[in-house]
């Protein structure tokens, strides 16, 4: 029976007591445990109504499981290790290898080993192109070519680890459906490595002297180069010593030629105030202590001549004489204040001719300054790159022999230590892991779809906590199913 929304307590009282007498008390649940979530008994009752549905689903997710699992594809892996020394005793990679690169190394090798170079000879060797299992899924609208897929494919299934605590042991894993062909990609890696690692090394002597030939004749011609700019830069600015190259003094008298320049430039500021004064007020001129003589003089003379006029008359010598003394004394007085005009005009004109003259002198200075500076930064730059090629050329040909007389050594600070073997069993799948997972989920599965239905989709009446806890309605009788007979005829 479907759970409806609310029934009244009498009908259900109603239709539980006409089916039978009553029965004993029974604990009435609260009020707070009405509606809070599910009892056992619910749960129990809703499995053990759909346990042949949920048995169904947990065989089929099982049955599943166990198909997927047989016929899923087994992949073997297989491992190769190398030990990496460091005690190297090779001028190249140096006598005494400093502990606190180490690690960098290690990875660098590591990196190295499933670089381009290694897996493409790998595929190459083996002729991996040609297999099935790597080739298959090639398409050539890719945009790749065979062989460069090949080489991804075998790249994703190899990897390169380091033993625990800073081991020098590496271990060259891969996989491949084939164990005899993992073994042989594994061993591949670690051949082809060791090949290229001891030729970067210990490469043919008349190769590695060859090099380091053209790399002293390099380093020569750059020391001869540096030589000629010296000696080219000499005969262009007439610098013999480079390290003397100065311009402190030059710097020092520009300094001074400045301050003057600037001196200069305040007395013709001063001369120019002064020639303004002149023209606009004639105060000052007028004042001035010749001025004021002359005007003394004049005075006096006119005052004799009014004198002289009274008693000898106009025409006396006497008067004459006073007049022309006047007429001069009058030039004096005039020709004194042109001269006041005058001596502005020329202060400030020598005032302009010394600021301008100096002017020059400061531009030439500053030129002569800057040049010397170019002149200084370019032989400091050229002694710099002689200095430098020197340096190289002198290290280079002091290892020169060392490495000569090392090319003729083999050793090799990396050693195979165990070839990779067809492993006996498939790392993956792990079936029993699998299978396990697939049981669990078979019956996880098998409770949590049925239950889900029955809450979600098709609630139910299974037993008295359904009417009590979902619908709050007190349940006074419990009956056990009641079957029905056929009546006898």
């Amino acid at each position: 029976m479907r759970i409806p929304n609310r029934l009244p307590v009498p009908l259900v009282q109603q239709q539980v007591g006409a089916a039978a007498a009553p029965a004993p008390a029974l604990a009435l649940p609260t009020e707070e445990a009405a509606g809070k979530g599910l009892s056992i008994t619910q749960i129990l009752t809703i499995l053990r109504a759909w346990w042949k549905q949920s048995a169904i689903i947990a065989v089929i997710v099982i049955c599943v499981t166990a198909v997927v699992v047989k016929y899923m594809p087994k992949l073997y892996t297989a491992s190769a290790t190398l030990m990496i020394s460091y005690e190297v005793n090779d001028p190249l990679g140096g006598k005494e290898f400093p502990l606190q690169l180490l690690s960098s190394y290690m990875a660098t090798q590591m990196e190295i080993m499933l670089s381009p170079e290694v897996m493409f000879g790998v595929v190459d060797d083996l002729k991996l192109t040609e297999e099935k299992e790597f080739a298959g899924g090639y398409r050539p609208t890719d945009g790749t070519s065979l062989r460069d897929w090949v080489k991804d494919q075998v790249t994703k299934g190899a990897t390169v680890t380091q033993g625990n605590f800073g081991s020098q042991l590496i271990y060259i894993k891969a996989s491949a459906r084939n164990p005899v062909l993992a073994a042989n990609i594994a061993n591949g890696i670690a051949d082809t490595y060791l090949k290229q690692h001891l030729e970067r090394r210990t490469g043919p002597a008349s190769v590695r002297a060859e090099r380091y030939g053209e790399q002293l004749t390099d380093l020569k011609k750059r020391v001869e180069d540096a030589q000629q700019k010296i000696a080219e830069f000499r005969d262009r600015t007439g610098v013999t010593d480079l390290t003397a190259v100065g311009n402190d003094g030059e710097q020092q008298l520009l300094t001074s030629l400045e301050e003057h320049y600037q001196v200069a430039q305040n007395a013709r500021r001063a001369a120019e105030v002064k020639q303004s004064d002149a023209h606009s007020s004639s105060d000052q001129v007028v004042n001035s202590q010749l001025v004021q003589g002359l005007r003394g003089q004049l005075s006096k003379q006119e005052s004799d001549l009014a004198q002289q006029r009274t008693t000898l008359g106009a025409k006396h010598p006497r008067v004459l004489e006073l007049q022309s003394q006047i007429e001069a004394t009058r030039q004096s007085i005039q020709d004194a204040i042109q001269s006041y005009s005058g001596s502005a005009s020329v202060e400030l004109s020598e005032a302009r001719a010394l600021e301008e003259k100096l002017r020059r002198a400061v531009e030439e200075q500053r030129a002569k300054v800057v040049k010397l500076r170019n002149v200084q930064d370019e032989g400091t730059s050229l002694r710099l790159e002689l200095d430098a090629a020197q340096s190289a050329y002198r290290k280079a040909l002091d290892s020169h022999e060392e490495i000569a007389a090392s090319t003729k050594d083999s050793y090799s600070d990396v050693h195979l230590v165990t070839q990779a073997q067809p492993p006996p069993k498939a790392d993956k799948p792990n079936k029993i892991k699998l299978m396990i997972l697939g049981i669990m989920a078979g019956i996880g599965l098998g409770l949590v779809i049925p239950a889900a239905y029955e809450l979600l989709l098709n609630r139910r009446i299974r037993c008295r906590d359904d009417i009590e806890r979902d619908l709050g309605i007190d349940v006074l009788v419990e009956l056990n199913s009641i079957r029905h007979h056929a009546s006898p005829a």
